[in-house]
């Protein structure tokens, strides 16, 4: 059995544990139901990823088939960057697990998942989040320009998971279709979701519908 199969039981079995379903195993972790489904169902391609596999712990502690699980996954740690060469300022980030889409992409394919080297002196500067919190995507579409173009880098802080204010720019799933936006909570409950595109009109999520992946903090760009 190879660690993708490993890795599908693992979800199979704490789904069976829980007495819920695997979007409400996701839910419960404050993960993306795609992240789940795909090795419930067996269609991933790619281990799951540490921070996941905390998530989910923490979310179901008592869960008897924690045993082993992730000792042998490479941690981030604050005061060794990951090996690249000589540089020594730089470290790894992972990829989180799809492209999102500024107007909408869906969330349920499998995904290769990528490194990609970042200064730690400039993540320093503009966030304290442990680098196992940090996670890059790459933004398709127009709905958010100008503030982020198609194609270009989205760091995304995964410790930020409960907007309290109608500020700042999420990683959000709503339904199966990953979305960068700007939400606004509505008094009746409902959120949402803006574009700073002013051509593209706002979505309505309710109870449920929408998932927070994490709180967008950065975008690199070329100039």
């Amino acid at each position: 059995m190879d660690g993708v199969e490993e890795d599908a039981q693992l979800i199979r079995e704490l789904v069976r544990y829980s007495g819920k379903t695997s979007a409400e195993v996701a839910r419960a972790a404050k993960l993306a139901s795609s992240t789940i489904n795909r090795h419930f169902n067996g269609s991933a391609s790619t281990r799951l990823s540490l921070s996941t596999i905390e998530k989910l712990r923490a979310a179901f502690p008592n869960f008897p088939g924690w045993s082993g699980v992730g000792e042998s996954r490479s941690s981030f740690n604050h005061d060794r960057p990951a090996p690249i060469g000589d540089r020594s300022d730089t470290i790894e980030l992972e990829q989180v697990d799809l492209r999102y889409g500024m107007g909408g992409t869906y969330a349920d394919g499998p995904v290769e998942v990528e490194r990609r080297a970042f200064s730690r002196e400039w993540l320093r500067s503009i966030t304290s989040a442990a680098p196992g919190n940090l996670f890059w995507a790459i933004g398709d579409g127009d709905s958010m320009e100008p503030t982020i173009r198609s194609g270009e880098v989205i760091l995304i802080d995964r410790s930020q998971d409960s907007p309290r204010l109608d500020d700042g720019i999420w990683a959000v799933t709503h339904g199966d279709i990953g979305m960068i936006k700007r939400l606004r909570h509505l008094p009746d409950g409902t959120v949402e979701l803006h574009s700073d595109n002013h051509l593209v009109r706002p979505q309505t999520a309710v109870d449920g519908e929408m998932q927070i992946v994490g709180r967008v903090i950065a975008v690199v760009r070329k100039l």
